[in-house]
């Protein structure tokens, strides 16, 4: 899943109020400065927020990982290493000032590793290993409770694919249809909640 400055926004707040921050209108409402250099701020001062602290709070805004993360998702990222990450988990990513929160396939020959979307035709452009910013530990939906992260149970990674999720997320691909009737659908379930 891609996030531009106004989905990495609110998770940035999130974060930064937990530490203590609370005015943020520095960072994020210069008017001088054009919305793509602010973009770029708002995502490398992310990337040092889990660098330095280790875990990072997000918006989710993007639609690729439909059916396990759906839009407005709040999702907890935990910094890690590529060593530490196994085929399946989801797992955030940096390239040309966008975040990708998408699913791990495999590491690459060349250096480097591939991820996927849910909802995607095929997999992402190969990443450098320094990409890794680091995996979901945990999610919490509008109308859902917490989920956490059972990646460290060794026999299951954290929000699996399953077949029918996969077949899901291939219909939501192909399927403006589909996918327009599905978002409509969850977005009347959390405003009924």
């Amino acid at each position: 899943m891609g996030f531009d400055a106004r989905q990495v926004g609110i998770g940035i707040r999130l974060q930064w109020v937990r530490f203590g921050v609370t005015n943020l209108s520095q960072i994020d409402n210069k008017p001088s400065i054009s919305s793509a250099i602010r973009s770029a701020e708002l995502i490398a001062l992310a990337a040092d927020v889990l660098r330095n602290f280790g875990r990072l709070r997000m918006q989710v805004r993007g639609q690729s990982m439909l059916p396990s993360i759906w839009p407005d998702d709040i999702v907890e990222i935990e910094s890690c290493l590529i060593d530490e990450v196994r085929r399946g988990e989801i797992v955030l990513a940096r390239r040309e000032n966008r975040f990708f929160l998408h699913r791990f396939l495999t590491r690459s020959k060349a250096n480097g590793f591939l991820l996927r979307g849910d909802s995607m035709p095929g997999p992402d452009p190969e990443f450098p290993n320094e990409a890794l910013l680091g995996r979901l530990v945990s999610r919490t939906g509008q109308s859902q409770s917490r989920v956490r992260n059972q990646a460290l149970a060794p026999t299951r990674p954290f929000l699996p694919l399953r077949p029918w999720s996969r077949a899901i997320g291939q219909l939501l691909c192909h399927c403006d249809v589909a996918r327009s009737l599905v978002l409509k659908l969850h977005a009347c379930r959390i405003n009924a909640s």
